[in-house]
């Protein structure tokens, strides 16, 4: 445990939150506010979650401005929150501790005697949910804080009695390197977040100083199919649990996989090569195999009986954003998928050609121009399993463009494979479009970490209006 220990220090009594309606920051404060601590927070602008916080006694304020921080004993922002923030500098010159949402997480993880942390380029949300329904069958009463929404808990984080904490740990900017936690998962290592790691040995190296912060009687999940990972984690001195498709000499694995007309996975669950139980999955494609083996070695070691995971991979149906129907429209199914990295992509089309349909139609919205610039060939390689593909503008995020690329540019690379690419700037043209195109049997798949989704739900209120007309 190597945290500041500000929270046990007795010092601090009120908390304000900058950008406290991010899905994490919000989930944390929920966290501090049960735990007797006074939570206030601001915003750029009014949300549902906003509101939620609201109703749940926070005070929380739309817009930054100096004299929210009055009275409070720590200050806590958003990795977006840049340094000349109105109350990031107030804070700073009244001499009030300011720490990032990782350092908080941190701590918080710190108070719990057995925590466990997700981390992998891709894949989190979904195997920390997983861990999390699979302990909660189990009833061991976890607390859980979740990059996404999962219905089954009502939100992002869920609040539990007891030692129990689960939570995902990102990389990005080296977020995870002020983790300690008792059990790491490691589901896989790529080339990502460009903006903060200069290659993938960059990367290999975060994952492996993650890796070294498990005490030496915890353990570690790792991912015996990935080579990079396996690589990165060489002789690490904790003990180690692995899982995986390819070998059955892993201590976890899947033999006879097979999947339904929903593209859902059944697999025998094997634990050193030997069946153990029969698995069957609601959420689609292969990689959610390799989730669900990452799952259940988790909560192997929590004491889980294989018995608690079947039942509940049978009851998880997934979280927001990730492979989530939105609605069928006269015989056209809507999907919207987070998927924003090449490997992501290629993996949510694979699972969408499993399922029951005529054509994908790919509504892609690229997330960084640096993630787009640098990673553009593999881009333009992922929409293999798609019929039709449609971008629309890079989502900036935390960028600025600076003219070097843009979405006409991956359109006419995907063009030059031979498939269908197209680039429409806003979403009420690709609304129409689609409208004017898609067919009875056809899916639509929105995809990307931006607000995509938007179109997707547009599309579907479009038709409710046109029959209703």
């Amino acid at each position: 445990m190597k945290s500041s220990g500000l929270l046990g220090s007795g010092n601090i009594k009120k908390v304000h939150m900058t950008g406290i309606g991010g899905i994490s920051m919000s989930g944390l404060a929920e966290i501090l506010a049960y735990n007797g601590y006074i939570v206030t927070g601001s915003d750029e602008r009014p949300s549902p979650v906003l509101q939620k916080l609201e109703k749940s006694g926070i005070r929380v304020t739309v817009g930054h401005f100096a004299e929210n921080v009055a009275g409070a004993d720590l200050l806590v922002y958003t990795a977006a929150v840049r340094p000349d923030n109105i109350e990031l500098v107030a804070a700073s010159g009244a001499g009030i501790p300011c720490i990032d949402r990782a350092t908080l997480l941190g701590e918080i993880m710190d108070h719990y005697p057995m925590s466990f942390a997700v981390s992998g380029t891709h894949g989190k949300t979904t195997t920390t949910s997983m861990i999390s329904m699979i302990m909660l069958e189990e009833g061991l009463d976890p607390t859980v804080h979740i990059g996404g929404m999962l219905p089954a808990i009502g939100g992002s984080t869920r609040i539990g009695s007891s030692g129990i904490f689960v939570t995902e740990a990102c990389e990005y900017a080296g977020s995870f390197l002020k983790f300690y936690p008792r059990v790491a998962v490691i589901l896989n290592i790529d080339y990502d977040h460009v903006d903060c790691f200069r290659d993938i040995d960059d990367v290999k190296h975060a994952f492996r100083s993650f890796s070294e912060h498990v005490p030496q009687n915890g353990h570690i999940v790792l991912n015996g199919d990935d080579e990079t990972a396996v690589e990165a984690l060489g002789g690490i001195s904790c003990d180690i649990t692995t899982f995986g498709m390819k070998d059955d000499r892993y201590t976890w694995s899947a033999s006879g996989i097979e999947f339904d007309d929903m593209g859902c996975a059944s697999y025998t669950l094997l634990r050193l090569g030997e069946p153990v139980a029969e698995i069957k999955l609601k959420v689609p494609g292969l990689h959610n195999v390799s989730n669900s083996l990452a799952a259940i070695a988790a909560c192997d070691l929590a004491g889980c009986s294989i018995s608690s995971a079947a039942k509940a991979l049978l009851k998880f149906t997934g979280t927001c954003r990730r492979f989530e129907i939105k609605g069928v429209s006269d015989g056209v199914t809507v999907v919207d998928d987070y998927a924003h990295h090449p490997s992501e992509i290629t993996a949510s089309l694979k699972a969408a050609a499993g399922y029951n349909h005529s054509r994908i139609w790919c509504v892609f919205q690229p997330h960084t121009y640096s993630r787009t610039k640098s990673l553009m060939d593999d881009f333009s390689k992922s929409f293999d399993n798609a019929d039709f593909v449609i971008l629309t503008d890079i989502y900036a995020a935390r960028e600025t463009d600076t003219g070097e690329v843009n979405s006409s540019m991956l359109a006419e690379k995907i063009a030059l494979s031979g498939k269908t690419a197209v680039y429409i700037k806003d979403f009420e043209s690709i609304v129409e479009l689609l409208d004017k195109n898609v067919k009875s049997g056809d899916l639509v798949i929105t995809m990307g970490a931006g607000d995509v989704y938007k179109v997707g739900d547009m599309f579907l209120e479009a038709r409710k209006k046109l029959a209703v007309s």
